[in-house]
């Protein structure tokens, strides 16, 4: 059976995909909006995990919408749940997925999707959404990425990754200046995995 994991190269998406790996044939995919060059960054750290991988984009109105939303609110929250929720949708809606996967954690909020959410997109699509880390915290998915990946860490704004929040970001700062970036988002610690530990 195959898995689409939803990647952005960071330590979540790329434990979740580990842990998927016994059962399933994992199939990382990263969605872009093609402003930046997320994909192929994306694709360098799948190889580097040795797993397939592949990059969808998705239609611009949704990062419209998001900036919209963020714009409007001051703060990122809805806007990249909704572009989540839009990706799994996607994901959804090709006639190869049967399964999907993301690396959402127990206590996240940012991006999540809500129960009644993921049920409605498993009955309209007959797919499958999974989150293997969804029973663990951030302190045990720490401990586990000790154990299987090598990361970089830092602040959102100085880490290349390849997840929505880089492109939401590079739209607000085109259109809107650095400073805007600043206001919108709290400053937070990302990562960004650069290779497999050898077991």
């Amino acid at each position: 059976m195959q898995v689409s994991v939803l990647f952005s190269g960071g330590k979540d998406s790329s434990l979740a995909a580990i842990m998927l790996e016994p059962f399933f044939d994992v199939e990382l995919v990263t969605c872009t909006f093609s402003l930046l060059p997320v994909g192929d960054i994306a694709r360098e750290t799948a190889e580097k995990l040795g797993l397939a991988s592949r990059v969808v984009c998705l239609d611009r109105s949704i990062l419209e919408e998001s900036y919209e939303m963020i714009v409007k609110d001051g703060f990122p929250r809805n806007a990249i749940n909704h572009i989540h929720r839009s990706a799994v949708e996607y994901i959804a809606s090709e006639k190869k997925a049967a399964f999907i996967a993301d690396g959402v954690r127990r206590d996240d909020r940012v991006p999540v999707i809500e129960h009644s959410q993921a049920r409605s997109i498993e009955d309209r699509y007959g797919v499958h959404y999974i989150c293997p880390l969804k029973g663990f915290g951030r302190a045990a998915v720490n401990e586990m990425v000790k154990e299987h990946l090598v990361i970089e860490e830092g602040p959102s704004e100085g880490i290349i990754k390849s997840d929505y929040e880089t492109e939401l970001r590079e739209l607000i700062r085109q259109r809107n200046g650095p400073d805007m970036v600043g206001e919108l988002f709290p400053s937070h610690v990302q990562s960004r995995v650069i290779e497999r530990k050898k077991t």
